[in-house]
């Protein structure tokens, strides 16, 4: 069951670290974190949201540590485009990743939970431990500074088709 959510894991780890190898360390801490406390889980049903929730708590717990060092590390859009993807492509993901990592850490972590990972607004709550409301106003939020720093008031889905609108 946990195998199965590993890719998600380490998509979402590297959309807040930027760095692959900090990521795998982080998805690796999380995985050890939640074997070791498995008699935690209330129910398998609620695995994935639980794994993201520990993952998330790992992670700011590493950033409160390390809170005055720079970030380094960049996203990559050439591996998350595809193997298909032309260079404008590859341009217009570097510019969304370049202006989500400058977003809050809040409103990055909605916009990445629901449009990336597909989860529903609820689900998102119980992860981030907020209510339903609180979700839906980071996403707008998120999504109208998103929008304002890219320069894409609409997406346009003929240019980029495999680009799907988040919630």
């Amino acid at each position: 069951m946990i195998e199965a959510q590993i890719p998600a894991l380490r998509r979402f780890a590297f959309a807040l670290t930027r760095e692959r190898d900090a990521a795998d360390d982080l998805v690796q801490d999380c995985l050890a974190r939640a074997l070791t406390r498995w008699h935690l889980l209330r129910s398998e049903d609620q695995l994935r949201a639980w794994l993201f929730r520990i993952l998330r708590n790992l992670y700011h717990d590493a950033h409160r540590r390390r809170i005055r060092r720079p970030e380094g590390g960049a996203l990559d859009p050439d591996g998350l485009a595809g193997r298909d993807a032309d260079a404008e492509t590859v341009v217009f993901l570097g510019d969304v990743f370049s202006a989500l990592a400058r977003l809050p850490i809040e409103q990055q972590e909605v916009l990445l939970l629901v449009g990336v990972e597909d989860f529903s607004y609820e689900a998102v709550a119980r992860i981030l431990g907020l209510p339903k409301g609180t979700v839906m106003s980071r996403l707008a939020r998120g999504r109208e500074a998103l929008r304002e720093m890219t320069g894409h008031d609409r997406p346009d889905r003929t240019r980029h088709p495999h680009l799907r609108r988040l919630k």
